[in-house]
């Protein structure tokens, strides 16, 4: 019988070895995310986060959030042009 886990315990008691290879395998999608982003601003100029998230298969939120983080590695800027987000290139 399947017994409910709260994710509070499983983060205590998952293995260190598991919890790296999963932070790994997280770190190495937003590594080719990241790439793939950064070639479609190169090549549009301007995108917005639904054109990303269309592009890599992922939800408007993901997407979002990939972009913020490269506002924060300071390689992309952000635009807010009447209640949508703009992203581009910065330069």
């Amino acid at each position: 019988m399947f017994k409910f886990v709260s994710r509070k315990y499983l983060n205590i008691h998952m293995s260190n070895d598991l919890m790296n290879n999963l932070n790994n395998k997280r770190c190495n999608d937003m590594n080719v995310h990241n790439e793939k982003i950064l070639e479609y601003i190169k090549k549009n100029r301007v995108v917005t986060s639904s054109e990303i998230a269309k592009l890599l298969k992922i939800s408007w939120n993901t997407a979002d959030s990939y972009l913020k983080d490269l506002v924060i590695d300071g390689k992309i800027e952000r635009i807010k042009k009447e209640g949508v987000n703009l992203w581009m290139k910065k330069e």
